[in-house]
């Protein structure tokens, strides 16, 4: 390590620079490596830095006394693995490769991703290239079944953990002690340590916006570009685990505060990753998907499910609009089933629309709406004819779930 001499007050800087980052109520100091020096700098000064935007660095009075100084947030930068610019890399030698491969892997979505051409693209180009990935949109859009099919175009390892249920994000990303008569006291790494370990995996971290906030501090060094390393312990010294080469992270997240139990991302965290950002499909386009799920189920049945998870939607966009909640693509599926099933629309949108609207308020209820909109694309009281009962074939199944 080489000392550079402060002229001006005599002092020698070490070179060591750190960065504060806050997890819960705590202010922790760590360099570019992930070694933490918390303990060594007062809780006032760590604060400071964090609430300014600013780095800290280790210097030597005259004395030989150590001291923290607050310095600009690139001084830490520098200290960091550079990352080049995408524009100023050398084209490798694949290159051509590459580029054949992205143009032409919209061959390799399925058919049931409602996903046009130039998104697909743009998700299988940022994989390719080690993005991290962070689908958008509304619940029921599809962002799972993309990623899935992500993983499967690629084919690539890949483990799966949905966020939104952790109740323990330590235990989940980083592992649990443990007592056994015979080991005593231990530690086992979690599925995640394996998984980040494993050289080109794809990791779908599903519904991240549902995430506890420990986890997204957890996951800041994880997927940011110039670190990419996990903490298994808080405490000084302790080991850090690298990411492997090759491994793509993919989340999911439903933005907005309309969705209960989703959280405001961070923004450093979101700045971690590429946005893909799920379409909500019209009715045209939501036929399609179900003509292809149900092809034995009468057309006339699936044009009325799509036009009235199309009407909610666009009521629920209005300003003037009677109700606040639309019909979700997964929720059209499911009505679907259970036309395939033998259900007629009135008993389908029963049990799997109604229950999702308010009935506050009698007659104007959001439910009495829906109810309406539903009776209009209900028959003469006969449901006999919902399929096109020649063309079924016992053996066929459909997935709902996908």
């Amino acid at each position: 390590m080489i000392d550079k001499q402060d002229n001006k007050k005599g002092n020698v800087m070490n070179n060591i620079v750190v960065r504060v980052e806050k997890s819960g109520n705590r202010f922790n100091a760590f360099d570019a490596d992930g070694v933490k020096y918390t303990s060594q700098i007062t809780t006032g000064a760590r604060k400071k830095a964090f609430n300014n935007n600013m780095a800290l660095e280790q210097r030597v009075n005259k004395s030989g006394k150590n001291y923290w100084w607050a310095v600009p947030m690139d001084m830490y930068e520098a200290t960091t693995k550079p990352v080049v610019p995408t524009s100023s890399v050398d084209v490798p030698a694949e290159h051509d490769e590459v580029v054949n491969f992205i143009h032409n892997s919209y061959s390799l979505k399925p058919q049931g991703l409602m996903m046009n051409e130039l998104k697909w693209k743009y998700l299988i180009r940022s994989a390719v290239r080690g993005k991290n990935i962070l689908m958008t949109g509304p619940a029921g859009c599809g962002k799972t079944m993309a990623a899935k099919s992500l993983v499967n175009a690629l084919d690539r390892p890949d483990f799966y953990f949905n966020m939104g249920s952790t109740q323990d994000p330590r235990a989940t990303l980083v592992g649990n002690v443990h007592f056994d008569k015979a080991k005593g006291t231990y530690f086992s790494e979690s599925l995640f340590v394996k998984a980040i370990q494993t050289p080109n995996a794809v990791i779908l971290l599903d519904e991240l916006s549902r995430a506890h906030p420990d986890a997204w501090n957890i996951l800041m060094t994880v997927l940011d570009s110039g670190q990419r390393y996990l903490r298994l312990d808080e405490q000084d010294g302790q080991a850090t685990i690298n990411v492997a080469e090759g491994v793509t992270f993919v989340a999911t997240a439903n933005i907005g505060n309309e969705y209960t139990s989703t959280r405001v991302m961070d923004k450093a965290l979101m700045d971690r990753f590429t946005i893909v950002e799920m379409d909500v499909l019209d009715n045209v386009q939501e036929l399609e998907l179900l003509q292809y799920m149900f092809p034995h189920v009468d057309v006339t049945s699936l044009t009325a499910v799509s036009e009235i998870a199309n009407t909610t939607r666009v009521e629920s966009m209005s300003e003037s609009g009677k109700i606040d909640t639309a019909i979700s693509t997964r929720t059209s599926v499911e009505m679907a089933g259970l036309l395939f099933d033998g259900f007629g629309i009135d008993e389908a949108a029963q049990v799997s629309i109604y229950p999702q609207f308010s009935n506050d308020g009698g007659v104007d209820s959001e439910r009495t709406f829906v109810k309406q909109l539903v009776q209009k694309y209900v028959n003469d009281g006969s449901d006999d004819d919902l399929f096109n009962v020649e063309d079924i074939d016992d053996e066929s199944e459909y997935d709902i779930d996908h």
